[in-house]
Order: structure tokens, then sequence, then C-alpha cells
């Protein structure tokens, strides 16, 4: 996929950039030299998805401080894999780099064959933060909130199912700790994606599922899906009136997404010194810190050192609670 140079024979625009790029200084010009480059994030994630969100919401501001263009391409499928398949086979120049959640750590547990390593093929650049997880239902299901909806599933075991993003995703396998802490059971609905998830939710194809909050609470705040709780430890500001799974007497359900800045294998030390210096910049915006606070997400930026002990240490945990859901690998 190739993208028009939108300077090309604009020699004002062109200079204009010129201006801008220099005005960012060297941390924020990494393509100071191409005027007119576009960095394509390429999404593991249909539109839509928690990751999605952030990614365009930051996304003009990533532009600014790296000094060019920035254009987010969704490639969903096969539960991340699809879209990070891409990723890494892109030359190491800092112009194809993509944002990952928990999945991208999960696949080797979930998976019969991963065409990638989730951490030798990738160069990390920062862990951008967290954002929330709710589990929701479509409004016809007679619970308002955990101890009815424990109660109803208890009550009538198989008759209601539950869709997630896809086999093993962090939305499946939270959905999952769901099961296991509270003793239920409902019949798993793979989906190509979040997107198409939450939509058979709220059509009642799907009669429940676990979802970042921001990607949810339109829906959520529209009465077309229904809260039941948040997995995190305290309620999240943009969505204060929806009660934690502590609060309600399931402590033991606490899951909740992060979002990961990642390149392909091989980026030089110094081009992911300044984009992890774009990131910090961007993301340290008013304009950023506010779309953060409106999705409910936690921004904590970490070092590409720690990145990658991150990911390293997820893998281990996520490796265990498959095993102890029961995820066969497909």
């Amino acid at each position: 996929m190739t993208h028009d140079n939108p300077f090309q024979s604009l020699t004002r625009r062109q200079a204009l950039l010129g201006l801008a790029a220099a005005a960012l200084g060297a941390h924020g010009d990494l393509f100071a030299q191409a005027p007119g480059s576009v960095v394509k994030f390429i999404l593991p994630v249909s539109a839509g998805s928690g990751v999605d969100g952030i990614a365009r919401a930051a996304s003009h501001q990533l532009g600014l401080a790296m000094g060019t263009s920035v254009v987010i391409d969704n490639q969903p499928g096969a539960g991340g894999v699809v879209g990070t398949s891409a990723m890494v086979k892109a030359a190491p120049d800092g112009q194809i780099l993509s944002m990952v959640s928990n999945n991208h750590v999960i696949y080797p547990s979930v998976l019969k064959s991963v065409p990638f390593d989730p951490v030798n093929d990738i160069t990390p650049i920062t862990i951008i933060g967290a954002t929330p997880l709710v589990l929701v239902v479509n409004p016809e299901v007679p619970a308002k909130n955990m101890k009815e909806f424990v109660a109803l599933l208890k009550a009538n075991p198989g008759k209601y199912n539950f869709g997630s993003s896809g086999n093993g995703t962090i939305l499946h396998l939270a959905a999952e700790m769901f099961k296991d802490v509270t003793g239920t059971f409902s019949t798993h609905i793979p989906y190509r994606g979040f997107g198409p998830m939450l939509a058979d939710i709220v059509a009642g194809q799907v009669h429940w599922g676990v979802g970042a909050l921001p990607a949810c609470k339109g829906q959520i705040d529209a009465g077309r899906v229904r809260a039941i709780c948040v997995s995190s430890p305290h309620r999240i500001d943009a969505a204060p009136s929806i009660p934690t799974s502590g609060e309600q007497g399931y402590p033991a359900y606490l899951v909740e997404g992060w979002i990961a800045a990642v390149g392909p294998k091989g980026l030089s030390p110094d081009l992911v010194k300044r984009l992890h210096a774009a990131f910090v910049k961007a993301f340290n915006t008013q304009e950023v810190k506010e779309a953060m606070a409106k999705q409910g997400n936690t921004i904590s930026l970490t070092t590409p050192e720690a990145a990658l002990a991150h990911f390293k240490t997820e893998m281990v945990k996520y490796a265990a609670l498959v095993k102890k859901a029961n995820v066969v690998p497909q």
C-alpha cells in the first residue's frame, strides 16, 4: 500500500513543513531528509477497539512530534496476528510502527503456530499505559449487577453465550477469568475483532462480553448495552457510575488491558530514542491528556528497556492464565 506525498510539488507547503520540523528540534524531527514522509501505524485490531481509540486520539500530536504525517492502518484478523505479521516484515526505518495490547504476548500460548516471535521480532518503544475493561450485556439480559448476573448464569448453565475479539485474545481471557472467578459457564463465540463482537451484543446475537471501556462507552451511554462492572481496582473517572467487580464481592476478578508502541526488529538505538521522545512529547500534550482522560485510560510511558522486560514477564503470566482457563491452542 502506498501513500501519495501531499507535499510533492507544493513548494510553499514543503517549506512550511521544513520550518515546522526545524522548530521541533532533533528529538521531534525523524524524517528531516524526506519532507512529506508518512509514518504508518499498522494496528492488529479493528476500528473502534481500545487500541484504535488511543492511536487515533494521539495520531495528530504524534505526527507533530515526529515532524511527519501519521496514518492509521487497521489490519485485524487471527486475534491480531495478521496486522502484527505485516508490521514485523517492514524495514526497520521507523516508517512502519504499531500499537499492540496484551494480545501480543498471549499468541504463543493460544496458537499452535505464530509466524513471528513476540519478543525477538519486534523493537519495543514504550508501554504507553493501561485501559480499563468492562463487562457488558445486551439490555434484554435480566441482570443489573454482578450478583444478579452470576445468579442468572448459574441458574441457566449454557443458555447464555459471550463474544470475544478472537480466540485467546485478552478479551477472551478476561471473560474466561470471569467464568473461573464466579464459577459460571457460557459458550464462547469468537469474532474477527472487537467491532463485530460489540455490534452483535447490541443486536442481541450475543448475550455478553468484555471490552475496553473507551470502545464500549458510547454504546453504554446510549443504553444499547448495559455495563455490569469494570475489572479495575478503582472506579474509572470517565465512567464513575460503573461499579468495580471488587466492590460487588469479586475482588479476584481484576484484569486491565495495556497498550504498547513497537516497531520491527532492528530499529537503531538512536531511532528508538527519538521515537520514544516523540511518544513522550505527544502524550504529554494537553490535547492527548484530555482525550486519554475522557476515554478512561491511565497513561504512564515506560522506557524501551522496561517495555521489553514487561513483554517477557507478561508472556509468563498469560501462559499460566491460558492453562488455568483450559483454552485449547488453535
